[in-house]
């Protein structure tokens, strides 16, 4: 998998820890090994841009995702499809105050933002109360088997 992080803000954001989970909640998903994702941390005017320039809503957001070749989750039954997932921006200023609100690190609140992000460009979505069910309940089994794993508590 070639995943790229880019940092364009002064927070200092645990890049690795962004790529361990983006390559733990891809290979959770069967997406394909050679699978390009790129994953920017913007500050809040450029998030404001993007989130205005996309969605035509105003004020900066926490997360967005842009898919590139539409792949899907891999199946038992089929190979994934090869291609670019997508580039997902992620804005540490507005996680930072969620996460206030949530009672958590802006570090955790990232990595939360970074599976929603990536579950984003496999298809998901949350317009539906079910569809909204699904993908959370995915997102938050995906970020906790990925902590459970690397052995850090979970709040």
């Amino acid at each position: 998998m070639s995943i790229e992080v880019l940092n364009e803000t002064e927070f200092a954001a645990d890049e690795l820890e962004l790529l361990a989970l983006s390559r733990y909640v891809m290979s959770e998903m069967k997406v394909h090994p050679q699978a390009d994702l790129c994953i920017t941390l913007v500050d809040e005017p450029a998030m404001e841009t993007l989130h205005v320039q996309w969605m035509d809503l105003p004020g900066p957001t926490d997360v967005m995702s842009f898919p590139m070749d539409e792949l899907r989750p891999g199946g038992d039954d089929a190979e994934p499809e090869e291609g670019v997932l997508g580039d997902i921006v992620l804005c540490p200023g507005v996680a930072a105050k969620q996460a206030t609100e949530a009672g958590h690190a802006t570090e955790e609140e990232l990595l939360l933002l970074t599976t929603h992000g990536i579950l984003h460009l496999l298809g998901f979505d949350h317009a539906e109360p079910d569809e909204e069910r699904e993908m959370f309940e995915l997102q938050r089994q995906l970020l906790l088997t990925f902590l459970a794993a690397r052995g850090r508590p979970v709040s």
